[in-house]
């Protein structure tokens, strides 16, 4: 059924009407001609032909589920069952087989829920359906091309300057003009004031919790940095000493985007080269996620699901923990969120600039993560599906077309990756390849049986297992909580009855979306081990969280809008999410953080003995750290000391260069390495030996003084 029918203001010629327009005669050529020089006369042949090629928008209506008027006790049943469920598989129970039975029954009675229109999923919002007259300005997209094509060579030598770089952003923003058109919004009833700031309110509220749970003790949870970090730290520092990189090969190669964002925090913040730095960019990176969470639950639902959506994902310790790391693994969600938010919009609506924002987030994205790889494949998948549930011919003419903008916006944004990736495709690929083929290490068994394994185990993490790699994650227990993982079983249940029903794309990008973007992690068939990985699926955490707030929405909406359920209603709301808080808190800052420490090496203690050196002596070039097998970074202790671009290792074998260099020296070493002791002394029999003691247990280290 339609309804609302209004005419937009008016619209750009299409390619095919100005074809038509401007070759019917000589006059009309010539008029076209002039116009491409002349702004008054572009205005009036934009107007004139705009006139002829106006198009109508169309609102489908909404049809909002029927609801029961009795007590949803069948809802109420099957959450409450849910949880049971997902409890008896939270350790130390692990009791699978009874918790799949009642998983099982759980499910039975929120279909039996659905039947008696009790528990349904929240409406999808109506579609805006306005005929794309396939518009551009010309002027604009041939400035596009020739700047980036300029851009393009420019980059050869694979790094950011100021030209090529001014010259890439005016080809993107001289694209997205030329595509830019203006769209008319459907007429909606503007909502009651006090209404809304009693929203903004509780919108404030919920998400200052989030802030919250990103925030706390973020500088000790994580208490340490590991390899990866100095790596990072270091290749931040090399881009202030002119190695503006657009791909950065170090530590099998990174793309670039937490590097610069990096280097930003820290004079914004003047945090400088640390831990810290690294920790703040990517927890920012992490909150910027969150309104992205809320306009998608508006996108797929309304704005109570907006608002679950923000707290669920918001509090949820699988994406606070891959923030926390300081590695770029919050990037994969931080893009996958707008690009589906642009994406699904605009299928909806029919609005071609969300497809150019869908195109810019998607290029961006791609210098972010190297899991984002996934992304355009998904994208492609969605386009797809769309195409298979178009109605009509136009429909998928027009779905091409945008196709067509998002591949185009995208690889523009993605163009000095491109160049580097076309002239070493070695290094830009090697570290996906490692874990996808034999590379580093031979396949364990049959490729095709290792997929299907880690699928297996892909799709079980949510709710069972979430793999083995305790930096990112607290290990072997489900990446979800336990009020969210029953929320996300059964929203998965009730999203596959209603596309059964109902056929509508959406649904179906929403299901499809889990299994492809946790294929990064999914494909580390060289190290099965490795999967499932929380960093490369993270992606999925977007939808995840989404499926569970419009199951929550649901069943808050299956107590009816009388006032006394109501209140029932979000009496229980109130409770999950004290719930929900309570559990993602004692994972992300308790257990994953007290895991985190008890596995990382001290080396903020050792920076700390290295400042003191400094402090007395007024230098630290004799001050050296003796590695062992399994121990501490030596370049990490200098991190902490300020001193970024030095790696303080100084071999067993070559102690004796030492002896070139003048007193004062210090030396550091593990406190199992009685030969490296054995070597010292003999070297400087007046050397002073000292244990240091460490606030963590097994972890004292000794320092050999040299003082004359």
């Amino acid at each position: 059924m339609e309804q609302n029918t209004n005419t937009p203001p008016e619209q750009e010629p299409s390619v095919l009407d100005l074809y038509k327009s401007v070759t019917k005669d000589w006059t009309s050529f010539f008029n076209f001609l002039r116009s491409l020089w002349d702004a008054r006369r572009r205005e009036e042949f934009n107007q004139a032909l705009a006139q002829e090629t106006a198009q109508h928008v169309v609102v489908q209506e909404v049809v909002e589920p029927v609801r029961t008027n009795t007590f949803p006790w069948r809802a109420v049943l099957a959450l409450l069952l849910g949880l049971g469920a997902q409890a008896m598989v939270e350790p130390p129970l692990r009791q699978s087989m009874i918790s799949l039975v009642v998983y099982l029954a759980a499910i039975g009675v929120a279909f039996w829920s659905y039947r008696s229109n009790e528990w349904h999923l929240p409406t999808l919002p109506a579609s805006w359906q306005l005929s794309d007259p396939l518009t551009l300005k010309l002027i604009p997209l041939i400035c596009a091309v020739i700047f980036g094509s300029i851009a393009f060579v420019a980059f050869s030598e694979w790094k950011f300057t100021w030209v090529n770089t001014t010259l890439w952003l005016l080809s993107i923003f001289a694209l997205g003009y030329s595509l830019w058109v203006r769209i008319p919004k459907p007429e909606t009833e503007p909502a009651r004031a006090s209404n809304r700031w009693v929203w903004y309110g509780l919108v404030a509220a919920l998400f200052g919790v989030v802030l919250f749970m990103r925030l706390y003790q973020l500088g000790t949870v994580p208490i340490e940095p590991f390899s990866d970090h100095a790596e990072k730290i270091l290749d931040v520092y090399e881009i202030t000493e002119g190695d503006t990189f657009i791909f950065f090969e170090r530590n099998t190669g990174r793309e670039a985007f937490q590097m610069y964002w990096t280097l930003l925090v820290l004079k914004v913040f003047g945090t400088g080269f640390s831990f810290f730095s690294l920790k703040l960019g990517t927890v920012l990176l992490g909150i910027f996620t969150v309104p992205y969470m809320y306009m998608l639950g508006k996108e797929y639902g309304n704005e109570r699901v907006a608002l679950f959506a923000l707290f669920l994902f918001g509090v949820a310790s699988w994406p606070n923990i891959i923030a926390r790391v300081g590695l770029r693994f919050p990037l994969y969600p931080l893009f996958v969120a707008p690009t589906l938010l642009y994406l699904t919009r605009g299928l909806r609506t029919h609005n071609r600039n969300d497809f150019i924002l869908a195109g810019l987030f998607l290029g961006l994205g791609l210098h972010g993560y190297s899991p984002f790889r996934m992304m355009p494949i998904f994208v492609g998948i969605a386009f797809l599906i769309y195409f298979l549930h178009a109605g009509t011919k136009e429909k998928r003419q027009q779905a091409v077309f945008w196709f067509l903008i998002v591949v185009v916006v995208s690889l523009f944004v993605f163009s000095p990756l491109l160049r580097y990736w076309l002239a070493r495709p070695d290094l830009f690929g090697y570290r996906a390849f490692t874990r996808l083929g034999d590379i580093e290490s031979p396949l364990p068994g049959p490729a095709w049986q290792i997929f299907l394994s880690n699928l297996y185990k892909g799709i079980l993490m949510f709710n069972w297992d979430d793999g083995e790699i305790g930096t990112h994650s607290v290990t072997h227990r489900p990446a979800l909580d336990m009020i969210s993982a029953a929320l996300f079983l059964l929203g998965i249940a009730f999203l596959i009855v209603r596309y059964i029903r109902q056929r509508d794309w959406r649904d179906m990008v929403l299901l499809t979306s889990i299994p492809v973007l946790i294929m990064p992690s999914v494909l580390s068939l060289a190290f099965p081990g490795e999967n499932p990985a929380l960093n490369r699926a993270g992606g999925a955490s977007v939808t995840v969280f989404l499926v569970a707030a419009m199951a929550l929405d649901g069943f808050v909406s299956s107590f009816g809008a009388e006032l006394r359920r109501k209140v029932i209603a979000f009496s229980m709301v109130g409770v999950m999410f004290a719930g929900i808080t309570y559990f993602n808190y004692d994972i992300a800052i308790n257990k994953w953080g007290s895991a985190f420490s008890l596995s990382s090496w001290n080396t903020a203690e050792m920076g700390q003995v290295l400042s003191d050196f400094r402090e007395k002596y007024g230098q630290t070039d004799t001050v050296w750290i003796v590695p062992y097998p399994f121990w501490v970074d030596t370049r990490l202790p200098g991190v902490w000391a300020g001193i970024p671009n030095r790696d303080f290792a100084m071999f067993q074998d070559r102690l004796s260069e030492s002896l070139n260099y003048p007193a004062p020296k210090m030396f550091m070493y593990w406190n199992v390495d009685t030969e490296t002791e054995r070597i010292l002394k003999e070297l400087y029999p007046d050397g002073k030996v000292t244990r240091y003691t460490s606030a963590f247990p097994g972890k004292d280290f000794y320092i050999f003084l040299v003082e004359q």
